[in-house]
């Protein structure tokens, strides 16, 4: 396995480090941003961040590629990203490693994230055959009437720090076989994983004469954010966040009658009914809760059970929470690696504190660990199911074990909060399945059976209802959202009929 040193080495990452690409690396000159290890609190590199000027130039050099780059077939487009699908496979495991070692997540959810975009790549080449419209009947005699995409134009995306590289993937390998170009702006937190990634499409790209199609500006909110939220030559901007963030992004872009997809906040649940196999919740929630720390957006928030099952759920978590490994990422060992920053420590002994003021219970965990790094331990509190802290989305490696008295109240618990985004229930009985996943039952994006909350596949459209922001990204029919629909109408008749049966003359 890689070292550190290895990793940073594999992936050309340097002391210092630009920030700026637009078709071409800049020399960024914005302020200067230092990444951090989360585990060793060491700093790995710095990052020269975009200022305003550099970003008009990503933007611009955005603007100039789409000219061409829409024009070019959709299946030669799909070429290219699987030339960059076959680059990640090349650095797997370098770039995996460098995600472990900015966001915190253990070696094996880093290389899993890499493989997540590999997937993506592989599933939009085959999109780049299949981005079909409708035939559609006319009442018109002599008429065909269709539906046909275009690309859409130049897009902006703003990703998070717990999926620096996949979220990234959903969207602009997607969007680049509709036949957009685009302008990345990610997490200040994980800069480095950001540059690796346009390093590897810059190596594929360079010398097609396409190089403007992946940008970058690593920046702040008033260089860079603000900006790219309110640039009209962008007309989509897809962000993934926080419920807040995504409130403002919104509302700036429907101003200016853009278009925007919003992955935000989840306050997932799992349902365990009385018929449930509960080794198999147990194991499921495990890994939905202390998976990446806690710090997933589809991580486990809430764990409804059946009063009758409760206290055998709870006694059988606390034990499996007792045998998780936690320590160093990159250690084969480890399953749950650190939280992103202290200010992520901070906030979960908050959340905790709170939920102990409401009349929580804590049933296991809820410290920090005496040791570098930011360490904080899979923490199981049980609270009343009207305790204000469990509408709120904690970011960090803590449960609420909630008890419901039935399949319905567990409904009514589970959708009782703003966010929508995952949802899960286990169960032996079809008729507890079905009511779960019917019109009344989940309101959210996600909704599973005997599975946990996370670690979705890229073929199904990702996204929630609510507050989580309606957007949808990856699979399905997802890369309509990079596209314009136009209808089209063509009369090959000698006549003028009028639809609706108008005469008119």
């Amino acid at each position: 396995m890689l070292t550190r040193e290895q990793i940073v080495h594999a992936l050309g990452i340097g002391p210092t480090n630009s920030g700026a690409f637009a078709g071409g690396w800049l020399e960024a000159s914005g302020e200067e941003l230092v990444s951090f290890d989360p585990t060793t609190t060491d700093a790995i590199a710095s990052t020269t961040q975009a200022s305003r000027r550099d970003y008009d130039k990503a933007v611009q050099a955005a603007v100039d590629t789409f000219q061409e780059w829409r024009m070019v077939p959709a299946p030669e487009r799909g070429g290219y990203v699987r030339l960059i699908g076959e680059a990640l496979r090349d650095n797997k495991e370098a770039l995996g490693g460098l995600i472990s070692m900015e966001m915190g997540k253990i070696r094996a959810e880093g290389e899993g994230e890499v493989q997540e975009m590999i997937d993506v790549a592989d599933f939009a080449v085959g999109l780049s055959r299949q981005l079909y419209g409708l035939t559609i009947a006319s009442e018109r005699p002599r008429h065909r009437m269709y539906e046909q995409w275009h690309p859409l134009g130049p897009i902006g995306i703003i990703t998070a720090f717990n999926f620096p590289a996949a979220v990234w993937s959903w969207n602009a390998l997607i969007a680049a076989v509709c036949g957009d170009t685009m302008v990345w702006k990610p997490s200040p937190v994980t800069p480095l994983t950001s540059i690796a990634i346009t390093k590897i499409c810059h190596e594929v790209m360079a010398g097609s004469g396409f190089e403007g199609v992946f940008n970058l500006v690593m920046g702040d909110l008033e260089e860079v954010g603000k900006p790219m939220v309110a640039d009209t030559r962008l007309p989509l901007i897809s962000a993934t966040g926080s419920v807040r963030m995504g409130k403002e992004v919104g509302t700036a872009v429907a101003q200016r009658m853009g278009r925007s997809l919003l992955e935000l906040g989840g306050n997932n649940a799992i349902i365990v009914m009385e018929d449930a196999q509960t080794d198999l919740a147990v194991r499921a929630a495990l890994f939905a809760a202390a998976g990446t720390s806690g710090q997933r957006c589809t991580s486990l928030r809430r764990l409804l059970v059946h009063k009758p099952v409760a206290d055998v759920v709870a006694k059988q978590l606390a034990e499996a929470y007792a045998q998780i490994p936690i320590g160093d990422p990159l250690d084969s060992g480890t399953l749950m690696g650190p939280l992103v920053n202290e200010d992520a420590v901070d906030n979960t002994k908050a959340a905790l504190d709170i939920a102990l003021e409401q009349g929580g219970e804590l049933l296991y965990g809820g410290n920090s660990l005496e040791r570098t790094g930011h360490f904080f331990e899979p923490t199981l509190v049980r609270v009343p199911a009207d305790a204000a802290i469990v509408q709120q989305e904690t970011f960090g490696p803590i449960m609420w074990l909630i008890e419901v008295d039935s399949l319905q109240h567990a409904i009514d618990v589970q959708n009782g909060v703003p966010q929508g985004l995952s949802s899960a229930i286990f169960t032996d009985s079809l008729r507890n399945a079905e009511q779960f996943l019917s019109a009344e039952g989940s309101d959210c994006g996600i909704a599973n059976v005997n599975i946990g909350t996370s670690g979705a596949e890229i073929g199904g459209a990702f996204g929630g209802e609510k507050e989580t922001g309606g957007g949808r990204e990856s699979g399905s029919d997802s890369w309509k959202a990079y596209m314009r629909r136009q209808t089209v109408t063509i009369n090959w008749s000698t006549n003028l009929p009028l639809a609706q049966g108008i005469e008119f003359g």
